[in-house]
């Protein structure tokens, strides 16, 4: 069976993360997002994915360029201008005879099994149209699925605005469908939650349900979650043969990759991961759920905890980072501070779009897009956006949510 691969979304609430790469490509320990679906579909059976790309296709272009590890095919499909999604699976169309079926998959979407395997599995037993679903208890961001007899699907609520009344499940983004699917995205104008109430109408589309472990990649603080789904599967260290350990303390699964190097004194709280090619100083603390990516440098003295740093990230001497993404290739100071609660004690808020967004989460830090410069002792406020390459002079106190 083959795949449709939706990788195109501007992610315009994940920024500044989505100013400089789809959603598909946030790393998540040490890998890609694209990587654990491409690695899934191929381990479900899938051989072929036909992915749709669109805002900042040439970064998932680059990275496809040489094939994948998992030895998937695939076929890459620029949807041109930014659309409806059911426009974006229409791309796809000619890739597919009468007769066949092929499994969707939004790709902005992580689990920590093979969610693929089970909705197949579904399909395999009365061979009709399957939606995954899962329960959430957000249903008012996301399609609110009713059910019936035989796990048969009877009303989908796309993203409903009120929360009176929504199902139990949603729609969790893998479907397995059938090539005249393409035509009911026609007769709807490319409106994916018309053509599949007109698919309920018509035939009929039965429930995967759905589990384990789900996350829909939406919001910065995200990638976070993300990287402690991933890890929390961890159950012991991995040290790369390459890496020289002297006086350091390792505690719990962290992994460390090939060509890192850990420097005296520092001690390594897991779960974390050490990228290959990252370099950590003297005397550094490494406490839980931190992330450093490949070829990062973390100064004498630093502290990070529940961190991600993307690759080529530089932290400064007397550092803390806590609860924070930091995106690629980053510089920051020495002494500079990331503070990761409020004075009160309550959850932290975001701006994202232009609207305050609140959190839930009483430990947030700061969000630093790609390639920003941030100078020496300065502190950064909770719930902070900085913007891909802008340059924060020295001792600074930011405190607004750019």
């Amino acid at each position: 069976m083959k795949a449709i691969v939706l990788a195109g979304g501007r992610g315009a609430s994940m920024a500044p993360f989505s100013s400089t790469r789809p959603n598909p490509m946030l790393p998540v320990c040490g890998s890609y997002v694209i990587d654990y679906t491409l690695g899934m579909l191929k381990a479900a059976g899938v051989n072929l994915a036909n992915m749709v790309v669109g805002s900042h296709a040439d970064v998932i272009k680059s990275h496809l360029s040489h094939g994948h590890p998992s030895g998937m095919a695939i076929h890459i499909i620029n949807q041109g201008k930014q659309a409806m999604i059911g426009k974006a699976i229409l791309k796809a169309k000619s890739r597919f005879s009468p007769g066949e079926h092929f499994v969707l998959v939004y790709a902005d979407t992580l689990t920590t099994s093979n969610i693929f395997s089970v909705a197949l599995q579904s399909f395999g037993l009365h061979n009709d149209p399957v939606a995954s679903i899962c329960h959430t208890g957000s249903a008012e961001k996301y399609g609110a699925v009713y059910l019936g007899q035989d796990m048969k699907i009877t009303k989908i609520i796309e993203k409903p605005k009120k929360k009176a009344g929504l199902g139990n499940y949603v729609l969790s983004g893998v479907f397995v469908l059938p090539e005249r699917f393409f035509g009911y995205l026609e007769k709807a104008r490319g409106d994916m939650e018309q053509a599949l109430k007109n698919l309920i109408d018509k035939e009929t589309l039965r429930a995967s349900i759905w589990e384990n472990d789900w996350l829909d990649m939406a919001y910065p603080w995200d990638i976070l979650t993300a990287n402690r789904m991933i890890m929390d599967q961890w159950k012991t260290a991995e040290i790369h043969h390459s890496v020289e350990l002297s006086e350091t303390i390792i505690k719990g699964p962290v992994r460390i990759c090939q060509g890192a190097e850990v420097r005296a004194g520092s001690v390594l709280e897991g779960p974390a991961f050490i990228g290959p090619g990252a370099f950590i100083g003297h005397n550094v603390l490494i406490r839980p759920y931190t992330c450093v990516g490949a070829n990062s440098v973390i100064g004498v003295g630093a502290e990070l905890k529940n961190c991600a740093l993307f690759p080529g990230v530089n932290v400064g001497r007397l550092s803390f980072i806590g609860d924070s993404v930091v995106g690629e290739s980053v510089d920051i100071g020495a002494g500079t501070m990331t503070i990761n609660r409020t004075i009160d004690s309550k959850p932290v808020k975001v701006k994202v779009g232009g609207k305050i967004v609140d959190t839930g989460l009483e430990k947030i830090g700061a969000f630093i897009g790609d390639k920003a410069v941030i100078g020496a002792s300065n502190t950064l406020a909770a719930g902070v956006k900085i913007d891909p390459g802008v340059m924060i002079p020295h001792n600074c106190s930011v405190h607004h949510r750019c």
